[in-house]
């Protein structure tokens, strides 16, 4: 089990966490409380629905000023606090600009520590590192060395990582467990094991207490390796310590771990213990994420009894059908996957495309291409519209039937409706190539190689070294090293 999913789950948000982002309008009700002035709730609504990252909240807030109306930074804080929760990372730091370049307001430790976790998140770890750079050294205190430690983790930089947590040590800030757990999530997801034991041994020897993420997270590093022994103990730990609440997540990780070593009857006894855990709080997040294990153990009655509850006891959302179809889908019970991929369109929930490239993906990783190709049709004709992922899963269906070039038509599609930060596989690329190669369409060949460029998908550099492939009659194409260098 991934912890920085885990994390997210247990609602432990101060660790480098990745989750679904949201550009669902925020109720102002949620964050203000019915009671609160209508002008303040009037504000949020006016920027909470500004959903595109891209598009900035700054004028709707400079119009409000212009307008009479007042905002205070307690309020302003809450707008922060709610859109980083939502991932709004943009948005978040246009308010926290916002609030001292126009309004002046004061920051305090806490501002600075927000502010440099989100300028981390929307700008990147170099513009973080120049803001930490310039703060006033009387404002670099443990939460601010805190947040730049956790930028550096959530980019998996581990060197610098370690850097920062000497200079805590040496300035006597080492004394908290979320500094120690950010670095034990950090050398985990990294697996780094001997620093990880390391460091859990320097908390003993430094008497800083174990908390449950730190259980959790070992737990977690005990479950990836299939140390059965040592995931054991730390159940037994965790169950036997009066300061440590279990919760469904503690034995979701446990289930993970017994799945991965092939011990299924022990998994499913964890996966009851989790099950028997769930809150309201978290149901359907527990249950989305139960669903996906209960399939890793093969166990389709379980996934559908679960999903069954899971209907019963919470109102279903997308990510609740992406959870049962994509299980479903991968014990190959295609029939009850469609059953529920109706009951989806039946909700007239807000379309999202994802939940049909579940099973355009499964259709065709199986050689059922004619389902695919029915469901993309029927996806259009709906008036929605594929993705490049919607696309590509047909691609690599048709490579895998040895259908090349229905392949390389695909792949031009996924290409040209992709979004930035999206790229196939270097090998479904090479394939596409090596065949257009073989039959002597150079022009396709060069068609595709331009539409790479076009969408920066490679280099100006790696799309010459491609068409010098190409031509060269004895040569292999380097679209798998070019891509990876890329």
């Amino acid at each position: 089990m991934n912890f920085a999913r885990l994390v997210t789950r247990l609602g432990f948000r101060n660790l480098s966490v990745s989750s679904f982002h949201s550009t669902t309008p925020l109720p102002a009700h949620h964050v203000f409380g019915r009671a609160r002035k209508d002008s303040l709730n009037e504000l949020y609504r006016r920027i909470s629905p500004v959903g595109d990252p891209k598009v900035s909240i700054i004028p709707i807030l400079d119009r409000w000023i212009e307008e009479g109306r007042s905002v205070n930074k307690n309020q302003l804080q809450v707008f922060i606090k709610e859109f980083r929760y939502y991932k709004r990372y943009s948005h978040a730091l246009e308010i926290s600009m916002w609030m001292t370049d126009k309004r002046y307001f004061a920051l305090t430790t806490r501002d600075v520590a927000l502010r440099l976790d989100l300028i981390s998140k929307v700008h990147g770890i170099e513009q973080a590192e120049r803001y930490f750079n310039n703060i006033p050294q009387q404002l670099k205190v443990l939460e601010v060395y805190g947040a730049l430690l956790n930028c550096y983790a959530y980019a998996r930089s581990v060197e610098k990582a370690e850097a920062v947590m000497q200079k805590m040590r040496d300035l006597g800030f080492c004394r908290e467990t979320l500094t120690y757990n950010v670095m034990l999530n950090l050398y985990y997801q990294t697996g780094n094991v001997e620093k990880f034991d390391a460091l859990t041994h320097e908390m003993e020897e430094n008497g800083i207490a174990y908390d449950k993420f730190t259980l959790t997270i070992r737990l977690s590093a005990y479950a990836a390796v299939s140390d059965i022994e040592g995931m054991e103990k730390t159940i037994k730990k965790m169950e036997s310590d009066s300061r440590v609440v279990l919760d469904w997540a503690s034995y979701a990780a446990a289930a993970s771990g017994y799945t991965k070593a092939g011990l299924v009857d022990k998994a499913l006894e964890m996966l009851k213990k989790s099950e028997g855990l769930i809150t309201s709080k978290k149901r359907s997040t527990a249950y989305n994420f139960l669903l996906t294990q209960y399939a890793a153990t093969g166990k389709k009655d379980e996934v559908l009894r679960l999903w069954e509850l899971y209907k019963k006891k919470a109102k279903i959302y997308n990510i609740g059908y992406f959870s049962i179809i994509s299980s479903l889908s991968k014990l190959d019970d295609f029939e009850s996957a469609e059953k529920i991929f109706e009951e989806w369109e039946s909700q007239n929930l807000k379309y999202d495309i994802r939940v049909p490239n579940f099973l355009i993906g499964a259709y065709s990783r199986k050689g059922h291409l004619d389902r695919a190709e029915t469901l993309i049709n029927r996806v259009i004709s709906k008036g929605e519209k594929p993705d490049a992922f919607t696309w590509f899963h047909l691609a690599e269906g048709y490579l895998q039937n040895n259908q090349t070039s229905n392949a390389v038509e695909m792949m031009k599609k996924a290409v040209v409706v992709s979004t930035p930060g999206w790229k196939p596989t270097c090998e479904s690329v090479t394939s596409c190539l090596e065949h257009l190669k073989e039959v002597g369409d150079l022009d396709k060949a060069e068609e595709l190689i331009k539409l790479l460029l076009d969408k920066d998908i490679i280099s100006l550099d790696v799309q010459e070294r491609l068409l010098n492939g190409m031509k060269a009659e004895n040569s292999s194409l380097v679209t798998l090293g070019a891509l990876n260098d890329d």
